[in-house]
C-alpha cells in the first residue's frame, strides 16, 4: 500500500565517502521535484573523508510525488552514483524504544515521564530490568514490564530473552536507563548502532561502587554524565552527549549523587531526543550530532 504524503514533512539522513557534487545532487533533485528545504545541516571530515547531511523538506507544489514510495524513488538514483547509506523517513515517525534499567529509578523515571507528556519523540515498547523494584512505575505509565533476572550461569539465556523482547517488541534501540550489567560481545554486536548508555563521568578514574564517595575524598569540583553507543569497550564507545556541573569543597556524597542523578537524567534524555530526530550519526569511534 502506498503512503500519502501530501501534509507531511521529510528527514533524509545520509553518510558517503565525500566528493564533490553529494549536495548540488541532492538539492537540485529537491528543486526538480518542488521540494522546500526546511533545514539543512551538512559536515565533512577531512581527516576520514567522510561526509554526514541531514535535511528537513516538505511539499512547495504540484510536482512533489505523491507517496513516499515515489519520493525514495526518486532519489535512488542519486544514492547508487554517491554509494550513500541513507534514510528517509517522515518527520512524524517515532522510532520505538525498549528501555533496561536495574534499581535506579531517576533515568527511567525521566523518560517515561518526558515520553508520556508529549516532549519526547519516541515510543515505548517497554522495560526489561533484572530486579522486579520499578514494575510499579513502568505499569503506571502503560508500559509493559519484563523482569529478567540474572543468575550467573543462566547470563547467555537471559540475554537470549532480551534480544527477543526487543526484536518481538518491534524496538529500534535498546537504552540502558543505569542497567547495572555488562552486555557480552554477542549482544553487543547484534545491537551495534541500537544500544545506547548512560553513566557518570567519573569514569575511567571512580569505578565500581561508590563512585561519588570516592570523588568526594579526592575532593573533585567537577560530576557529569556520558551517554554513548555501546560497543565492546566497557564505557568506550562513540559519545553522543555529555555535561557537568560544578561542586565545590561542601559538597558531601549525598549531594554528589543527587547532582549527578539529575545530570544522567539530562544528558539521556538529550541523546534520546536526538537520536529520535535522526541527528546522530555514527564516524568511526565518534558522533557526527546536528544540533
Amino acid at each position: 500500500m502506498s503512503t500519502p504524503v501530501a501534509q507531511d514533512t521529510f528527514i533524509l539522513t545520509l553518510s558517503c565517502m565525500d566528493r564533490v557534487g553529494i549536495v548540488a545532487a541532492v538539492t537540485g533533485h529537491l528543486a526538480s521535484i518542488q521540494g522546500f528545504i526546511l533545514d539543512s545541516q551538512q559536515y565533512a571530515d577531512l581527516d576520514a573523508g567522510s561526509f554526514f547531511l541531514r535535511l528537513e523538506f516538505k511539499s512547495a507544489g504540484d510536482d512533489f510525488p505523491h507517496t513516499l514510495e515515489e519520493l525514495r524513488a526518486g532519489l535512488e538514483p542519486i544514492a547508487r552514483q554517491f554509494d550513500l547509506d541513507w534514510e528517509l523517513l517522515p518527520s512524524s515517525h517515532t522510532p520505538r524504544l525498549l528501555i533496561a534499567v536495574s534499581k535506579g529509578s531517576h533515568c527511567l523515571n525521566d523518560l517515561l515521564h518526558r515520553w508520556k507528556t508529549g516532549n519526547l519523540p519516541i515510543d515505548v515498547a517497554g522495560v526489561v530490568s533484572n530486579h522486579p523494584d520499578l514494575r510499579d512505575l513502568t505499569e503506571w505509565h502503560g508500559v509493559p514490564y519484563h523482569y529478567l533476572p540474572v543468575e550467573p550461569d543462566q547470563r547467555a539465556e537471559q540475554e537470549q530473552e532480551l534480544l527477543s523482547i526487543f526484536e518481538e517488541s518491534g524496538a529500534d534501540y535498546l537504552v540502558l536507563a543505569r542497567y547495572m550489567q555488562v552486555l557480552s560481545p554477542e549482544l553487543v554486536e547484534q545491537l551495534a548502532g541500537k544500544c545506547i548508555n548512560i553513566h557518570h563521568s567519573f569514569l575511567p578514574s571512580f569505578k565500581g561502587a561508590r563512585p561519588y564517595l570516592r570523588a568526594q575524598e579526592r575532593g573533585v569540583k567537577l560530576i557529569g554524565a556520558t551517554a554513548h553507543f555501546v560497543t565492546s569497550d566497557l564505557d568506550e564507545g562513540p559519545i553522543i552527549e555529555q555535561d557537568v556541573e560544578r561542586v565545590d569543597h561542601r559538597a558531601t556524597e549525598r549531594d554528589l549523587a543527587r547532582i549527578g542523578r539529575d545530570i544522567e537524567a539530562r544528558v539521556l534524555a538529550r541523546a534520546v531526543r536526538w537520536t529520535a530526530e535522526r541527528r546522530v550519526f555514527l564516524n568511526g569511534a565518534r558522533t557526527v550530532v546536528f544540533r
